[in-house]
C-alpha cells in the first residue's frame, strides 16, 4: 500500500507540475519594467473622505495588496475575487483613483452594456468629485460621441475609460494607460485581456470576478495571477432567506410577492432556462410577463431579455432602477451587476435547470439595501443531484461554500465552463482533493521557468515537448 501511494503522489505530481508549467508559460510571464505609480498616504485618506460608507477590513486589505502591486516596477497581476455584494468596485475605483493620480490613466472593461453602464455610473459618483473625467464607451455609442470619447482619451482628458468590448478596437489609443481593470474576467477570453493590455506599456493588470472559484481550481485557471480575497461582506446586509418550493405553492409565493411588492419593494421573475432554442425562451418569458401583468394588475410589469435592442434594455432598467417598474421579468440576462437595492425578492422558475453557481449569482441581485430579502426557488427536481443543489441554496449564502459544492458535485471538468480554458482532464491528480500537491507543483513550476522560461535546457526539453503534445497549451 505504502509503494501504491507513492507511485500515485508521483504521477499525480507530474501531472499537475505539467498543468502549472502549462498555465503560467501560456501567461507569458514578462520580465520587463512595469509603471511604478507614486505612494501617497495623503490622497488615499482624501479619497476614503468622499466616502459615503466605511471600507470593510477585508477591502482595505485587499487595496493594500493592489497598492504595493502598484508602487513597485514590476507589472501587476492580480485577481482579485468577492462575492456578489462584496464590494469590488470601491476596490477598483482606489486602483484607478492612484492610477490618474500619478497621472497616468485607468480603463475598466466589462463584459455587458448593462453592467458597463452601472460601472460607469458608480466610479463616476466615487472619482469625479475628486476632479477625475471618466468616461463610457460602448457598441452604441454615437458617431459623435464616440470621436469626442477617442480624442479625449487620446489627449489624456479622460482619466478613466469605461466600456465593454469596444476598449479594444483599434482606432482607441490611450495618452498613457498605466492600469487595466476586466471585471468578471471569466466571460472574456485570454486574447480579449491580451488586448486591453495592449493599450499601454506593460500596464498593471487587476481581473475581478464575484464567481467564487475554490483556491485550487483559481491556481489552475489564472496561474499566472496573484490571489487576492475580499472575504467579508459590508456591514448592515441581511442574510437572504432562501426557500426551494414545488409548483403546488404557486399561489401562495405570488400572494407573498404581492405582499412585498405592496410594502413598495420590488421583485425578480427570472424565467426558465431552455437551452435548446432561444426562440422557446423568448415566447415562454413573454408569455410569462402577460400571465404576471394579469396577476399583478395593479403593479407595473415589465420584460427583460437578451434580444431586445441595448436601448430598449437601458430604457427597462432606468425604469426598474427608479421604481416605476414593480416587477422585472427577465430571463438571465441580469445574471451579473444590477445593483436595486430596493428589490427584495427574487423568484427563479424551474430552478432546477440552472447551475448552482448562477443561482448564487442571480440571488445576488437582492440584499443589497437594509431590507429583509428572498430568493424563492420554483423546481421541479426528479433527481437527486438537482434536489442536492436546492438544499445547498437553502443551507448558505456562502459563495465559496457553494462553488466548493460545485465543484464535488459536477467535477471540475465543466466548472465555471472551464472547458472553454483548454484545460486537459487529469487522469490521476484531482483539483479536488490534491490542493497542496497543487501548490508545491505551483511552486515548482515557478521555479523552473525562473531559470527557463523557454524550457530549452536538456534538462526541461522533454517538459516542453509533453506540454505541446498533451495540453496545446503554449507553442
Amino acid at each position: 500500500p505504502e509503494e501504491q501511494r507513492a507511485a500515485r503522489h508521483r504521477l499525480a505530481f507530474e501531472e499537475l507540475l505539467l498543468l502549472q508549467l502549462g498555465v503560467l508559460a501560456g501567461a507569458s510571464r514578462t520580465k520587463e519594467k512595469g509603471i511604478k505609480h507614486k505612494k501617497d498616504e495623503s490622497a488615499w485618506n482624501k479619497f476614503k473622505e468622499v466616502l459615503t460608507f466605511s471600507l470593510t477590513a477585508a477591502q482595505e486589505r485587499v487595496i493594500g495588496e493592489i497598492y504595493q502591486d502598484m508602487e513597485s516596477d514590476v507589472p501587476m497581476a492580480r485577481l482579485v475575487q468577492g462575492d456578489v455584494g462584496s464590494g469590488k468596485t470601491v476596490v477598483a475605483a482606489a486602483a484607478l483613483y492612484k492610477a490618474v493620480l500619478s497621472g497616468f490613466q485607468g480603463a475598466m472593461m466589462a463584459p455587458t452594456e448593462i453592467l458597463a453602464e452601472q460601472h460607469y455610473q458608480s466610479l463616476s459618483s466615487l472619482l469625479e468629485c475628486q476632479g477625475i473625467k471618466v468616461d463610457l464607451l460602448r457598441g452604441r455609442t454615437s458617431a459623435k460621441e464616440r470621436a469626442r470619447i477617442l480624442a479625449e482619451v487620446r489627449d489624456g482628458k479622460t482619466g478613466v475609460l469605461v466600456g465593454t468590448h469596444a476598449l479594444i478596437q483599434d482606432r482607441l489609443l490611450f495618452k498613457e494607460l498605466s492600469l487595466a481593470v476586466t471585471d468578471e474576467q471569466h466571460r472574456f477570453g485570454v486574447m480579449q485581456r491580451a488586448a486591453l493590455q495592449s493599450k499601454g506599456a506593460s500596464p498593471d493588470v487587476l481581473v475581478m470576478t464575484a464567481t467564487p472559484i475554490p483556491r485550487t481550481l483559481a491556481l489552475t485557471l489564472y496561474g499566472d495571477l496573484n490571489l487576492s480575497l475580499i472575504d467579508e461582506m459590508p456591514p448592515g446586509r441581511k442574510e437572504i432567506k432562501t426557500y426551494a418550493v414545488k409548483y403546488s405553492l404557486e399561489k401562495r409565493v405570488f400572494a407573498f410577492i404581492e405582499k412585498e411588492l405592496r410594502q413598495g419593494r420590488q421583485a425578480y421573475v427570472v424565467c426558465p432556462l431552455v437551452e435548446e432554442s432561444e426562440k422557446i425562451d423568448l415566447q415562454a418569458a413573454t408569455e410569462l410577463a402577460e400571465l404576471l401583468s394579469q396577476r399583478f394588475s395593479k403593479f407595473t410589469i415589465a420584460l427583460l431579455h437578451g434580444k431586445m435592442k441595448p436601448d430598449e434594455k437601458e430604457k427597462v432598467m432606468a425604469g426598474f432602477r427608479c421604481g416605476e417598474i414593480h416587477l422585472l421579468v427577465s430571463t438571465t440576462v441580469i445574471e451579473v451587476g444590477i445593483n436595486i437595492p430596493n428589490a427584495t425578492v427574487m423568484l427563479v422558475r424551474d430552478a432546477e435547470r440552472f447551475g448552482l453557481a448562477q443561482l448564487h449569482q442571480l440571488r445576488g441581485r437582492i440584499g443589497r439595501g437594509g431590507f429583509q430579502s428572498y430568493c424563492i426557488l420554483m423546481h421541479n427536481a426528479k433527481t437527486k443531484e438537482a434536489r442536492e443543489r436546492m438544499s445547498i441554496m437553502e443551507s448558505t449564502n456562502d459563495g465559496f461554500k457553494i462553488a466548493e459544492a460545485d465543484l464535488s458535485l459536477r467535477g471540475p471538468g465543466d466548472f465555471f465552463g472551464t472547458r472553454q480554458h483548454g484545460l486537459p482532464e487529469l487522469k490521476v491528480a484531482s483539483i479536488f482533493d490534491d490542493a497542496a500537491l497543487l501548490e508545491s507543483a505551483r511552486q515548482e513550476a515557478l521555479a523552473i521557468l525562473d531559470e527557463d522560461p523557454k524550457l530549452t535546457l536538456a534538462v526541461h526539453r522533454e517538459m516542453g515537448w509533453l506540454m505541446k503534445e498533451r495540453f496545446k497549451i503554449i507553442n
